[in-house]
């Protein structure tokens, strides 16, 4: 059954009226409208979904934007890209031995790496957007409060691995992330009972970054929830309602 939007739950919504608003639940709209009786705004369903569409692709801008810029990673406490375990285990011996400045700069040089490749995630989720049938909105406009991030993850993971990688090592590269890990290794190798770095580095911070990625998308994917008055297009105001 087609989605209705309503006029008399409009003005629990979104309303706009000499510079005071009123906001209400992304989901509780949702879930008044249909089961609200009353007049039609005459959206039609494709309309709706090309409103959720319009959410998404300004919310995973946000998300990319927030993410590129310098120390985006690096200063957001919610997806800094930790220390391996292995060198959080070592790293007071490895600071009271002189090397803190090699720690220091191996994990910026990781959060650089990760900044670097996070551009190229845009592009990637406004494709899954596209690709976002009637049903699948329905499902998120209905779905708990990460229903959108949960989808992304299913239409987006693999193909975010696949181009994150090698961008990522290349990065690492460049920022100096090799050469730090291996001075580290090297170090670590002289600590009686530590384990050197036997991992694959460029899949820890892959998916670290990408990690990142999701978690603040499902805190973007809050705000447009609970506050789409912040996320104004003219068809958002239409689909969201506006007096």
């Amino acid at each position: 059954m087609a989605f209705r939007i309503l006029i008399p739950i409009v003005s629990l919504f979104f309303i706009v009226s000499f510079g005071n608003q009123v906001q209400a639940g992304f989901q509780d709209f949702i879930k008044s409208a249909i089961k609200a009786l009353g007049g039609e705004t005459g959206l039609t369903d494709e309309e709706i979904v090309k409103g959720l569409k319009q959410a998404l692709e300004i919310g995973t801008s946000n998300v990319v934007k927030a993410a590129s810029k310098p120390d985006g990673y690096f200063k957001n406490p919610l997806i800094k890209i930790p220390l391996p375990e292995n060198v959080k285990k070592v790293e007071k011996i490895l600071r009271l031995t002189g090397f803190g400045d090699q720690v220091d700069a191996f994990e910026l040089s990781m959060n650089r790496a990760a900044e670097r490749a996070a551009p190229e995630a845009k592009n990637i989720f406004w494709d899954a957007i596209k690709q976002m049938t009637f049903t699948d909105a329905r499902g998120i406009l209905e779905g708990r409060d990460n229903a959108a991030t949960l989808y992304f993850k299913d239409k987006t993971s693999g193909r975010l691995q696949e181009i994150f990688k090698p961008i990522i090592h290349q990065a690492m590269s460049e920022v100096g992330v090799t050469r730090y890990y291996q001075a580290l290794d090297d170090r670590i190798k002289t600590i009686p009972f530590a384990d050197h770095l036997s991992f694959d580095l460029d899949q820890y911070v892959t998916g670290k970054a990408l990690d990142g990625l999701f978690l603040i998308l499902a805190d973007e994917e809050k705000k447009i929830r609970k506050d789409p008055a912040a996320r104004v297009t003219s068809l958002l105001k239409r689909v969201f309602g506006s007096n």
